[in-house]
């Protein structure tokens, strides 16, 4: 605008200072000037009006990009933030899954071992009970069985002694008063009886029917005959087994004796 009006100002000096004659000249010439200066002015005009309102523009472009950047960076921020949230929960939801499933694993051990101590604690106490439930039957069973045996052996008892012959008590008494003045072994009581006059089956009957200690009976004869004569050890024994005596019988009385 002033370089507008410097070209207005500058025209009407000319006009008048060139001289009245030649006034219409100047003032076409100067009129060129001044419309070139005007359009000249209007367009540094339009240009520095530009100018700021370019410049506004790009401030206000650069603004809203700066805004804009911004409202992404927090937009991705918060994104980053959310995902991070959400893997940590994740995380977090995955250990609790696993300490859950890892108790969980622990109290069906547990419950799997108490079941199978119950199981095998009732197996025992079963097996015990029937350990005692089959000795009980057995300790019946046996005392039952020697019940048995001596009600029998007082049948036969009885009934033995019912068929007793005289003949056969006093072959009892006979030998019950043999070995009341001197020692016998079994079988030479039983020949002593049947030189007696008893028969074989009396006089048997005589002697298994007297309560009597044969080995002591041996160690009885054995000391008779060192009273009145001499033996070796040896020859002790075979007189003893000669008397009726077994070899077991004949040396433990000649070891009682002193041998």
């Amino acid at each position: 605008m002033l370089t507008a009006l410097a070209g207005v100002l500058a025209f009407f000096v000319l006009a008048f200072v060139k001289g009245k004659g030649n006034r219409l000249g100047n003032f076409a010439k100067s009129g060129g000037c001044l419309f070139a200066l005007l359009v000249i002015a209007l367009i540094a005009g339009a240009i520095s009006e530009e100018t700021p309102v370019a410049e506004e523009v790009t401030a206000i472009a650069s603004a809203e990009d700066k805004e804009q950047e911004e409202q992404e960076a927090k937009e991705q921020a918060q994104k980053e933030q959310e995902e991070r949230e959400a893997e940590e929960q994740a995380e977090k939801e995955q250990e609790e899954r696993e300490v859950e499933e890892q108790a969980q694993k622990e109290q069906e051990e547990r419950e799997a071992e108490e079941q199978a101590q119950k199981e095998q604690e009732e197996q025992e106490a079963k097996e015990q009970e029937q350990k005692e439930q089959e000795a009980k039957e057995a300790e019946e069973q046996a005392k039952k069985e020697e019940e048995e045996r001596k009600a029998k052996e007082e049948e036969e008892r009885k009934a033995k002694e019912a068929s007793v012959t005289v003949s056969q008590e006093q072959a009892v008494a006979m030998a019950q008063q043999y070995l009341n003045y001197t020692a016998f072994s079994k079988s030479g009581l039983i020949d002593q009886l049947k030189f007696e006059g008893f028969s074989t089956e009396d006089a048997t009957y005589g002697v298994e029917n007297i309560t009597v200690d044969w080995q002591e009976q041996a160690v009885v004869m054995a000391q008779h005959y060192l009273d009145y004569t001499s033996f070796s050890r040896q020859g002790l024994i075979d007189q003893l087994t000669f008397e009726g005596f077994s070899t077991e019988h004949a040396t433990y009385a000649v070891s009682q004796v002193g041998f």
